[in-house]
This record gives C-alpha cells, sequence and structure tokens, in this order.
C-alpha cells in the first residue's frame, strides 16, 4: 500500500500574519472607546495646565518672538504624548504574555516577528488617533494657530510618530525581558519623566538653571521637540528633523534587536 505525503501546513505568509494581528489588535482598541478617551485626559490636562502656568514665558527675552505660548507648547506635547503612548506597547506586550493570549499564538505556526510588529503597528495606529484628536481640540479649545500652518503642522505631527514608534520598539524590548506590567510601568516612568522635563518641551533651555541646561542639552528629546516645533512654527529647521530620525532609526534598530531576543525566551506558565 502506497502511503501518501500530505505536506505539512507552516502558515500564512509573515505579511499576512502581520495584517491579521494588527486587524485583531485594532478592533480590540475600536471595541473599548473608554481607552481613548482616558488616554486622551493626560495630554489634554497637562496642555490646559501648562498652558497657564508657563504662559508668562512668552514674551520673555528667551523666548521666540511673535509666538504665543500654546503654539509654542503644542507641538512638544504631540511629542510627549508619543513617548507616552510608546510606553502601552511594552505593557500590552507584558499583559498578552499573561493572559495566555501569546502561548496561544506560539502553539501555531505564527513567526515571533510578526507577532512584534503587529503589536507596534497596532500602537501606531492608537497613536496617530489619539495625536489628531488631540490637535482638533488644540485648534478648537486652545486657540492653536502656528505660523506654519498645516503645512507645518503635518510634518511636526509624522515626526512625533516616528519617535512614538521607535520608542515603542525600545518599551518592547524592556516587556519582553521583564515580563512584569508592575516593573514595565516603573521602568518606563523612570525614563520619561526625566526625558520630558530635562528637556525644552515646555520652556526654552536658556531659561532653564546651568546644570538641567547641560542635560536637556543632550537629552535626544529636546532634538525632536525642538524639530517638531520649528516645523509647526515656520521657523528654520536646519538639521533637526534628520537628527531625530537618525536618532529615532538608531532607536528603532537597538529596541528590535533586544525584542527579539527577548521574546523569544519561554513564557513562564
Amino acid at each position: 500500500m502506497t502511503t501518501i505525503a500530505v505536506p505539512r501546513w507552516r502558515g500564512t505568509s509573515v505579511l499576512n500574519q502581520i495584517g491579521i494581528l494588527t486587524g485583531r489588535s485594532v478592533r480590540a482598541l475600536v471595541s473599548d472607546p473608554k481607552l481613548m478617551i482616558f488616554s486622551l485626559l493626560q495630554p489634554l490636562i497637562m496642555l490646559l495646565l501648562f498652558s497657564q502656568v508657563f504662559s508668562g514665558m512668552a514674551g520673555t527675552s528667551s523666548f521666540p518672538a511673535g509666538v504665543s505660548y500654546i503654539d509654542y507648547l503644542m507641538p512638544a506635547i504631540l511629542v510627549t504624548t508619543g513617548v507616552s503612548a510608546a510606553l502601552q506597547s511594552g505593557i500590552g506586550l507584558v499583559t498578552d504574555m499573561k493572559n495566555g493570549v501569546l502561548a496561544r499564538l506560539r502553539s501555531l505556526p505564527v513567526n515571533n516577528m510578526s507577532v512584534l510588529v503587529a503589536r507596534s503597528l497596532a500602537d501606531l495606529t492608537r497613536t496617530a488617533l489619539q495625536l489628531a484628536i488631540l490637535l482638533v481640540a488644540a485648534v478648537a479649545l486652545f486657540d492653536f494657530s502656528p505660523a506654519g500652518g498645516v503645512l507645518g503642522v503635518l510634518p511636526a505631527y509624522l515626526l512625533a510618530l516616528a519617535v512614538s514608534w521607535a520608542l515603542s520598539w525600545i518599551f518592547l524590548a524592556v516587556g519582553a525581558w521583564v515580563r512584569n506590567a508592575e516593573t514595565m510601568q516603573t521602568v518606563g516612568f523612570l525614563a520619561m519623566f526625566p526625558l520630558m522635563f530635562a528637556s525644552s518641551a515646555f520652556v526654552p533651555v536658556d531659561s532653564l538653571p546651568a546644570w538641567l541646561r547641560v542635560v536637556a542639552t543632550i537629552n535626544p528629546l529636546t532634538y525632536a521637540v525642538d524639530a517638531s516645533r520649528n516645523l509647526a512654527l515656520d521657523m528654520p529647521v536646519g538639521g533637526g528633523v534628520v537628527g531625530a530620525l537618525a536618532a529615532s532609526a538608531g532607536l528603532l534598530v537597538v529596541g528590535v534587536f533586544a525584542a527579539v531576543r527577548g521574546f523569544r525566551r519561554p513564557i513562564a506558565s
């Protein structure tokens, strides 16, 4: 009797896997609008508080002439909100590890890289929607009207997304290695707050104390904020955008490598 060899099914292509897994995560986001609402509260509250607390900075010698504080602040809020949103990538990965989703996926012919890329793309989609809503709210509620107009704000928006996506891979790497939501949040906040507040995000670097000015000058977030702000305000950009994108690319490469290595480790039951 002749035995017919049945080829083993090895799953669909990596691109199809990424599309299916990304769609799954995006549908989960759409089905839970409360998550989007609460994620918008923090940047809106920051926009309200900082626009009132630091509004007196406008018109000082260290502040750009003829620029309102809200126009100065909003591009930075785009970048810092993107940084905060990137943290959710790592937390989401840890959550999927704990609730058994990734264990089920590992029993299927699913490429590990597909899982990580899908997670990053789903979170990038969420961040893009979040920043778009934030921009609409800034225009409608805070009279955000920078000199660069739409042609300046759009590249600033895209730059914030690029920075956010690169950092999401760093947090994916942290999540893949620590595998604990509480530790993930602690590491994330310890990294984010120095980056956000020891930078040019909320006040000009020249107005900071001398020691903090040194920190802000070497802070990579300062370059992203300055580039985003100069685009929105129609100011000379110089090499700021290239520098911010180059730094993001470097973080992306490191994050992808570390995330893949960490994700390959067995998931503890």
